[in-house]
């Protein structure tokens, strides 16, 4: 499928800061990371299949392979295997999974093959747009990490829309910043809304457009954690900014972000989803979180962040380290919580481009800054590295990550595609 987008929509109608998450989101409701043996150097020892916990893999006189339908990436076959032959994965649309039989007739491996991303879906067509624009920045769908709980994925549909009752809408920023982002509570009370930190919903907005179509839906990403916002209850958080300009800035009224920020206590919303299974979190102790964005794409970094807050009994001991970027402290969403937590729970380094009497500081600049503690974190293969915010900004982050390699006697063409294959590099902006 192919999809063009008009430059000049304002940015809501792409989704806000959500977009790109459920963006990359709604390309992986179609796709799968399939488990793969190498036939031209796997030696036919039995480790893998004897390893397996659950019997997914499988053999005759010729090949071992895995069955799709059966392994869940648990990776204890992994270890073992005393080729590597086991740890191969290609991304492939489910519904043309590499059957056992293709499998068993290999002489190698096949080459990763690019996928139509909104093929074997029955996606809004936005979402889908959506997806090609905020996945760019990282070469295409990324696994997520090896450890992410499996998430719930389209719940609800435009044809079948779960109700939430809004119990929260609270200004973020000063009530004299240009910049109006709100932190918008949802409450979904006996309605199943299972979502991950990283995951996206859909706010389908009231309403036609000027051509008299309804109005198509719009994505946000989560930015609460698993157990919600308010733990025990079944609700969750987002946050929004509201729209008033163009790319161009010219005025332009976002019509989903303004329905959202105007939204009182009580109002009932339309909600489709969740989406996402690969800008997700890793669950086991010790992964190291690298957290870059802008704006209102910390929403996925708050979920994050919290849902590590809230375990700190557990003395989980992965490292936090945030590079938050705004225009001023006043614009910065969450920005008072943010500077009362702890040092030793998470490294903040907060950038401000335009602050009276100050040069002008992005991320990128932080981490050329911070680049002994960056360096050390990309070499640590328990950490993972999540990038959301404004399109372009990746092109920035990826070179100040290629200056901060070169410092330090690595090649960031050789670390980039490594941490791309074994999930642990998320990019999806908008």
């Amino acid at each position: 499928m192919s999809v063009s987008i008009d430059p000049q929509r304002p940015r809501d109608e792409l989704g806000t800061a959500a977009a790109p998450v459920a963006a990359a989101s709604a390309a992986d409701r179609g796709i799968a990371r399939q488990h793969l043996i190498d036939p031209e150097i796997c030696i036919r020892c039995n480790t893998c299949e004897a390893t397996c916990p659950i019997g997914a893999v499988t053999h005759d006189d010729r090949n071992y392979v895995v069955k799709f339908d059966v392994c869940n990436a648990c990776n204890a076959c992994i270890s073992p295997c005393p080729t590597g032959a086991i740890d191969n994965w290609r991304q492939v649309l489910r519904p043309k999974a590499y059957s056992l039989e293709e499998q068993l007739g290999w002489d190698q491996l096949p080459r990763q093959e690019e996928l139509d991303i909104g093929a074997g879906t029955d996606l809004p067509t936005e979402v889908v747009a959506a997806t090609v624009l905020a996945i760019a920045g990282q070469g295409g769908v990324a696994p997520p990490p090896w450890s992410a709980q499996k998430p719930r994925v389209n719940l609800y549909s435009l044809k079948n829309p779960v109700i939430a009752v809004v119990t929260g809408n609270y200004r973020l920023t000063a009530d004299d910043a240009v910049t109006d982002i709100r932190h918008i509570v949802l409450d979904f009370g006996a309605s199943a809304m299972p979502v991950l930190e990283g995951q996206t919903i859909g706010i389908v907005p009231p309403g036609v457009d000027d051509r008299g179509r309804p109005h198509y839906v719009r994505l946000y990403s989560v930015a609460s954690p698993r157990d919600g916002e308010r733990p025990g209850y079944n609700n969750l958080s987002l946050t929004v900014k509201r729209v008033t300009e163009d790319h161009e800035n010219r005025p332009a009224r976002g019509v989903c972000s303004n329905y959202l920020c105007d939204l009182k206590t009580g109002d009932e919303v339309q909600v489709v989803g969740p989406y996402g299974t690969s800008f997700l979190m890793p669950n086991h102790s010790g992964a190291a979180l690298l957290m870059i964005c802008t704006g209102t794409g910390s929403a996925p970094m708050r979920a994050m962040t919290e849902r590590r807050r809230r375990r700190t009994h557990l003395k989980e001991n992965g490292e936090l380290m945030l590079f938050f970027g705004a225009r001023s402290p006043s614009e910065l969403p969450y920005f008072g919580p943010l500077t009362h937590l702890p040092k030793e729970f998470i490294d903040n380094n907060l950038a401000f481009s335009r602050v009276p009497g100050k040069s002008k500081e992005y991320v990128q600049d932080l981490i050329r800054a911070r680049a002994a503690d960056v360096a050390r974190l990309l070499r640590n293969d328990e950490s993972y590295i999540y990038i959301c915010g404004l399109k372009g900004m990746e092109q920035g982050v990826d070179a100040a990550f290629r200056e901060v390699c070169a410092r330090h006697e690595m090649s960031w063409d050789s670390v980039l595609p490594r941490l791309r294959e074994t999930g642990r590099y998320h990019v999806e902006t908008y």
